[in-house]
C-alpha cells in the first residue's frame, strides 16, 4: 500500500490563516506574504524573531502599569534603538512588504513597519489598532482612564500626530465637501480614524503589491498576487 501525502501550497497556507477574522493572525498573514517571492522563508523564524523583540520590552515595562509609559518605552525601542524607520530612497520597492525584509534592514513602508509596531503594542497590553487613513497606513492607541482619549502615530515616522495634523493631511487626500455641503472636521476625524480589520490590513498590502506589479508590467509576480487576492475575498466581504 502506497500513501500519498499532499504538501499545502504557499497559498493553501494563506488561505487557511485569512479565513477566520475573529482569531486573525496578522503578522504570520503579513510574513506570509513573501513565500511567492522567497519560497524558501520561514515564517516561524520570523514570528520568533518579533517574540525576542517582545520579551525585550516586555522585561522593560515589567510592572508598568502607565499606558503612555509603555507607549514610550515601546517607541523608543522601535524607532530609536532599533532604527526602524520608512524607506524613503525606495519607496515602490516590492520588499518593503515583506515582513522578514524589514525586520532585517529596519526599513519598510508604514503598513508594513505598523504590523510589526501593532504586534509588540499589543503583546505590551496596549490597545493599539491600525488605521486605513487615506494615503498614508497609521496606528493608533487608545488609552484608557485617566488619560482617555487616542494617541495617533504615523509609523513611517515615529510622529505623534495631532487633531490639525491629521486634518491638514485628510484634506491633502479628500475632500472635505460631502453632498454640497463642508463636512464637520470631526466627522472627518472620526470617519478617517476608524479601526482597520486584520483583513483590511492584508487586503490593503497586497493591493500595494498589485499596484507596483502593475505598474512594471510584471505579470507572473501580478498573478501571484491577484491569487492571493482572490482568496481574501473569497474569505471576506471585501470587493
Amino acid at each position: 500500500m502506497s500513501y500519498r501525502f499532499a504538501v499545502p501550497t504557499a497559498l493553501d497556507y494563506f488561505r487557511s490563516l485569512v479565513a477566520d477574522e475573529g482569531t486573525f493572525p496578522l503578522l504570520e498573514a503579513a510574513a506570509s506574504l513573501a513565500q511567492d517571492e522567497y519560497p524558501d522563508i520561514d515564517v516561524a523564524q520570523v514570528l520568533a524573531q518579533v517574540d525576542r523583540i517582545q520579551a525585550r520590552l516586555n522585561r522593560r515595562v515589567s510592572n508598568q502599569e502607565d499606558e503612555l509609559q509603555r507607549l514610550r518605552v515601546l517607541n523608543a525601542c522601535f524607532f530609536e534603538e532599533l532604527g526602524f524607520a520608512g524607506n524613503v530612497n525606495d519607496y515602490y520597492d516590492p520588499d518593503n512588504s515583506f515582513i522578514h525584509l524589514v525586520l532585517r534592514g529596519r526599513r519598510g513602508i508604514p503598513i508594513s513597519l505598523a504590523v510589526i509596531w501593532l504586534e509588540l503594542a499589543q503583546g505590551l497590553g496596549l490597545s493599539a489598532e491600525g488605521v486605513n487613513f487615506p494615503g498614508h497606513f497609521l496606528v493608533k492607541v487608545n488609552l484608557s482612564e485617566p488619560c482617555h482619549g487616542q494617541v495617533v502615530l504615523d509609523p513611517f515616522t515615529g510622529e505623534s500626530l495631532g487633531r490639525e495634523e491629521l486634518l491638514e493631511r485628510i484634506q491633502s487626500v479628500a475632500t472635505p465637501v460631502h453632498h454640497g455641503r463642508q463636512r464637520d472636521p470631526d466627522d472627518l476625524l472620526l470617519t478617517h480614524l476608524l479601526p482597520a480589520t486584520g483583513r483590511d490590513i492584508i487586503w490593503r498590502m497586497l493591493r500595494n503589491l498589485e499596484e507596483i506589479y502593475r505598474s512594471q508590467q510584471d505579470m507572473p509576480r501580478l498573478a501571484a498576487v491577484r491569487a492571493r487576492i482572490d482568496v481574501l475575498r473569497e474569505a471576506s466581504d471585501i470587493e
